[in-house]
């Protein structure tokens, strides 16, 4: 048996782009999205080809049925918990815009504390406008190497990861924020086979035990490529391959800075100390939690 679900109530015309607005949030609330209205806003304007700001000024806008298709099918992709990111092809990292697909994480704001937390060591140690290089193992979209070098104007960066298809989004990401002269990208895994010094040494490694994936937001679960996320049963295998290949890259008077999973700081200053290296702080995200973890030579 069908079951008819009565339209959610709005104070906008039917037809409207007020009342498409409404009934998409109430599809995404009923789907389990924390932040229906927001996305539903979003995705509307977005199957306009409008900025947001369009969606709140003019719900009176009455909507072609074209249009009222594009909008649906875009909030029927996000019923199916994928990321608003993904369906728009582009994730905000650092007040600049990212591509993001299938073959790269999409930049989260609990990352931005790495890049805080390196920017701020180097210009407290005087060394903002220094000719540094830079290297970021596991690069995904970029987004870690390229906000760092876009505070830091004469530094040089490289930016590895195992996927071609992750290496070319980078690639296109450094274009497009006219970063290209900066950075360079090239596939590999880790720092196998490269030669130092590095000034800094950034990454953020997948960091999920395998276990641990059924428990996971369905928008990561199910969206974000695995081998972004997962490493090992405890969730530590990439850390123990950076820390060796970073103990011996790490430029004198240089330090790496990882990104830790909630309640890993522990077990990975561990690792990074039996690879010679002595942690430096740890500096926690907005909500509290440790996030970049920092360690120097001995």
């Amino acid at each position: 048996m069908t079951v008819v679900t009565a339209p959610a109530p709005s104070r906008h015309a039917p037809g409207s782009l007020g009342y498409a607005v409404d009934q998409a949030a109430a599809r995404l609330t009923a789907a389990g999205v924390e932040t229906a209205r927001l996305d539903a806003r979003v995705l509307a304007a977005h199957a306009l080809g409008r900025d947001g700001s369009f969606v709140l000024t003019h719900p009176e806008t009455v909507l072609s049925p074209e249009q009222d298709k594009a909008v649906a099918a875009l909030i029927d992709r996000r019923c199916a918990r994928e990321p608003v990111s993904r369906i728009l092809g582009e994730r905000e990292f650092w007040s600049m815009p990212f591509t993001v697909t299938a073959a790269t994480l999409s930049p989260r704001p609990d990352t931005e504390t790495l890049v805080e937390d390196a920017v701020a060591r180097l210009r407290d140690a005087g060394r903002g406008d220094a000719p540094l290089r830079v290297l970021d193992l596991g690069t995904g979209t970029g987004c870690l190497l390229l906000a760092v070098l876009s505070e830091l104007p004469n530094a040089q960066g490289l930016g590895i990861d195992i996927s071609d298809a992750a290496v070319a989004v980078a690639t296109q990401n450094a274009r497009r924020l006219g970063l290209e002269n900066q950075a360079r990208f090239q596939v590999g895994d880790w720092a196998a086979g490269l030669d130092g010094p590095f000034d800094l040494i950034l990454s953020n490694p997948p960091y999920i035990a395998e276990g641990d994936g059924p428990d996971l937001d369905p928008e990561v679960r199910e969206f974000d490529p695995p081998a972004a996320l997962y490493a090992g049963g405890r969730g530590l295998d990439a850390y123990a391959a950076i820390a060796p290949q970073a103990a011996r890259l790490l430029a004198t008077g240089g330090f790496v800075i990882v990104e830790l999973g909630q309640g890993q700081e522990a077990e990975v200053v561990e690792i990074f100390r039996n690879s010679g290296l002595k942690h430096d702080g740890t500096t926690a995200d907005l909500a509290g939690i440790p996030r970049s973890l920092c360690c120097r030579s001995e």
